[in-house]
């Protein structure tokens, strides 16, 4: 297999694993506290990978330029702007229809990304995305009405989380590619700039906001460590996937990570899968089949 779906698989499975961790931690700190605790913990391990990279594949460390710097510190903007329009979806009625609304991540990226980056997709690519989609819709198990996507103003939040983070995702490649360096290089150097970035602007609102929420990050270092480590490694594969692979591809081969959530949630609590779950799961392994094998 190719470099990017090792690495992209490898995020799917992490994010999975770190969702888990923040909402135990959700219940000790609050969303921008949350938020924060991904970005700060994670750092030191960042930096730390970047650092044995630049060793390992005997490679200086590249010069920021104009382009590299534009790219990332938007990508690090939108990502926040993302999280907290999906935090405040979760305020409105159904917020289920707006957590769903947010996952058409993935066509959202195609199309901006066609649009915008000039990174069309094959038919067959496509037609692994929409798949992937309707496969996600599917398992959410969320009916869709009128009053809750038209009506509601979560489903307008959920939807622009979805943009926020395409924008994001097709950014981050385009900062890597703007650093003319070895690919795996330049995804670290990536992720250490925008971690760094988000700690930053995170930890400013978190001390404006409420500073005991500071003191709670420091005695919860355990559970937020394991966010931060899960984190960071999730990260790496993400923007060392989108650095070799187009976007959209690596979105719409991370929509595994639905499976594999689903997969061990069943397994850890035992519960029986219905049958509209097993049709989620089955268009989601046949979005990436189209994926990997034709498209």
């Amino acid at each position: 297999m190719e470099t990017w779906i090792y690495f992209t698989l490898l995020a799917a499975f992490m994010q999975a694993v770190r969702t888990a961790g923040q909402k135990q931690l959700s219940g000790h700190l609050n969303a921008m506290a949350t938020t924060a605790v991904r970005y700060v913990y994670a750092l030191p391990f960042a930096a730390l990978y970047l650092f044995w990279l630049l060793q390992h594949r005997e490679i200086a460390l590249p010069t920021f330029n104009h382009s590299f710097i534009e790219y990332a510190m938007i990508a690090s903007v939108m990502q926040i702007i993302g999280t907290a329009c999906l935090v405040a979806a979760f305020k409105y009625r159904n917020f289920a229809v707006a957590t769903s609304l947010a996952k058409t991540e993935a066509i959202q990226v195609a199309i901006v990304g066609a649009l915008v980056f000039s990174t069309a997709l094959s038919l067959l690519g496509w037609l692994s995305v929409i798949v992937g989609v309707i496969g996600v819709l599917v398992v959410s198990k969320v009916k869709f009405t009128y009053a809750d996507v038209f009506q509601n103003p979560g489903a307008g939040f959920g939807l622009a989380s979805g943009l926020a983070l395409a924008v994001t995702t097709l950014l981050i490649r385009e900062a890597s590619l703007a650093l003319n360096t070895d690919l795996m290089v330049s995804a670290a150097v990536t992720l250490v700039f925008m971690i760094t970035v988000q700690s930053i602007i995170s930890m400013v609102y978190v001390y404006f906001q409420d500073k005991n929420q500071i003191f709670t990050m420091l005695t919860k270092w355990r559970l937020c460590l394991f966010v931060g480590i899960t984190s960071v490694i999730g990260s790496i594969g993400w923007f060392t996937g989108a650095s070799y692979q187009n976007a959209a591809y690596v979105k719409a081969l991370g929509q595994v990570e639905f499976f594999i959530t689903l997969f061990l949630t069943y397994r850890i609590f035992k519960e029986k899968i219905t049958k509209m779950e097993y049709l989620g799961m089955f268009l989601i392994i046949a979005s990436v089949a189209i994926l990997l094998l034709w498209a």
